[in-house]
């Protein structure tokens, strides 16, 4: 009998195609490399590499890029029990390209959809998601249903257990509009108990960009610890108690696409060691960096020990860390 996973996140998995020439136009490019992708399955890559036990709730396509999928999530430390075979529907593909330091266009290949959005609520282990020390999910699995359903099926089933995350991961196409998001994810936010994004995908959730209205504004639609990145402005952790901002690490970038998932996993450890906010979000910005320097996503997930010789290395000055 397999253990039981202390880590479940649930959303978007696939296959990543990212050139191996920088600053070439995908039109240019001759060669790609192939990678595990997306950014549920990022997450739990990431939380695996720092010592705990994930299994992903997502869905692949019975075709060849479906297997890679799951082997490789096996091959990385995730649980693959949770994923559903969909007949259906093609594994997704990602395409990227790669302008360092700060232009990273991405396509994703997933019409008319994608099977991890096809997953329905009959398809969960509810058990595994209430019995889980956290749960993660994205706003990308309330875009369409009956992925919508099966997100608020898990919820209802952990009941706002503690370490119930919200990723604000809002991409707009995947979206018909801005509005229907917004309306989506405020009807989420009273069923998570952690909410992280960056400014932008604060806007969507609640209608603000300025990063401690952002935050009061999560913390009053109930979560408890709202995370809001400011890019070079660093991160803002907030809960009703504590106000912490953590600059940013500096890295020379190679490819930003999985710096957010890193970021993510390294969140998920530090809840679920208890660290202190400040220490959560100085790691969580120093494993972004990490991988922000590396080409590629999943298995570039740094470990708890390289997360923290990089904060040894890179000392960043406490900006603020105040009593609310």
């Amino acid at each position: 009998m397999q253990n039981a996973p202390d880590v479940v996140a649930m959303g978007r998995s696939g296959v990543d195609l990212y050139p191996l020439q920088v600053g070439v136009g995908l039109e240019d490019v001759t060669t790609f490399g192939k990678f595990l992708g997306g950014s549920a399955a990022n997450v739990a890559v990431a939380a695996a590499r720092m010592g705990h036990s994930p299994a992903l709730v997502t869905g692949v396509g019975d075709d060849p890029f479906g297997r890679f999928v799951r082997r490789a999530l096996r091959d990385l430390g995730v649980d693959d029990r949770f994923v559903v075979v969909d007949r259906e529907h093609l594994t997704p593909v990602t395409f990227c390209e790669i302008f360092p330091p700060d232009d990273f266009p991405i396509w994703f290949y997933r019409r008319p959809s994608a099977p991890d959005l096809q997953v329905r609520p009959e398809d969960l282990d509810l058990d595994a998601i209430r019995g889980a020390q956290l749960f993660w999910a994205t706003v990308t699995g309330l875009s369409e249903e009956p992925s919508r359903s099966a997100h608020h099926a898990a919820w209802q089933a952990r009941g706002r257990r503690r370490h119930t995350v919200l990723d604000l991961d809002y991409r707009p196409v995947f979206w018909s509009s801005p509005q229907e998001a917004s309306a989506q994810v405020r009807a989420a936010l009273p069923h998570v108990t952690v909410a992280v994004g960056n400014r932008e995908e604060c806007e969507i959730a609640v209608g603000e960009t300025e990063p401690d209205r952002a935050a009061d504004a999560l913390l009053e639609a109930g979560v408890e610890l709202a995370v809001v990145k400011q890019g070079p402005r660093g991160v803002l952790g907030k809960t009703r108690s504590e106000r912490v901002v953590v600059p940013p690490t500096p890295v020379d970038v190679v490819n930003g696409l999985g710096a957010g998932d890193a970021f993510g996993g390294s969140l998920v450890h530090g809840l679920l060691t208890g660290l202190p906010l400040e220490q959560v979000l100085r790691n969580a910005n120093a494993a972004g960096a990490i991988v922000a320097s590396r080409l590629e996503c999943s298995t570039a997930m740094p470990t708890a020990d390289e997360v923290e010789a990089h904060v040894a290395v890179h000392p960043a000055p406490r900006l603020e860390d105040t009593r609310v």
